[in-house]
């Protein structure tokens, strides 16, 4: 279970870099909206996200129980995984609110019915909120995809994710200056 929950979120994060850097190109209007590829990638990409948090809430509930169990919590040293568990239930709050704003189809070119300052906020949250997930989750995930060195392949992935990143809140706030105008 632990190994297809790896693989959906190696696929996921996949998925999500090409979204990002579409998406921004679409925000900032280098390519035109209403994409049929960027749709297609967004529903197999939440399909691949839904699978990924099924199994994530069984093996923190099994966790869970197992730590009630034996009666000791470790809450100190085991604040990494809760910092997983809790940077990934932020992801996916802000998600719904990504859905709720780019999630209906609005055609061509991309305009939506509000994005203003909250909205805008929302989606710079969901990519720190990403940022947060994607660095406390590498290190195992490269680990349980069989990596054995994962420091060097780390920093490659964390650059090349802070890139997609900047370059995806760019694009939000692109388009708020380009709403707003």
């Amino acid at each position: 279970m632990r190994k297809l929950n790896a693989i959906l979120a190696m696929g996921t994060v996949v998925m999500f870099l090409v979204h990002a850097v579409m998406g921004g190109m679409i925000l900032m209007g280098f390519i035109p909206g209403g994409n049929t590829v960027m749709k297609v990638l967004a529903e197999v990409m939440m399909i691949c996200i839904t699978g990924h948090v099924i199994l994530s809430i069984k093996l923190t509930a099994d966790t869970v129980i197992a730590v009630k169990r034996s009666g000791a919590h470790y809450f100190k040293e085991n604040k990494m995984f809760w910092i997983r568990r809790i940077s990934g239930l932020a992801v996916m709050l802000f998600i719904v609110a990504h859905l709720e704003i780019f999630g209906k189809d609005g055609g061509d070119p991309v305009r939506l019915a509000l994005f203003e300052g909250p909205q805008l906020v929302t989606q710079l949250l969901l990519v720190v909120s990403l940022i947060v997930h994607i660095l406390t989750n590498i290190r195992p995930l490269m680990l349980s995809l069989g990596a054995k060195s994962y420091k060097e392949l780390a920093l490659d992935i964390v650059l090349i994710l802070s890139i997609i990143l900047l370059f995806a809140g760019a694009g939000f706030a692109v388009y708020y200056f380009r709403w707003q105008a």
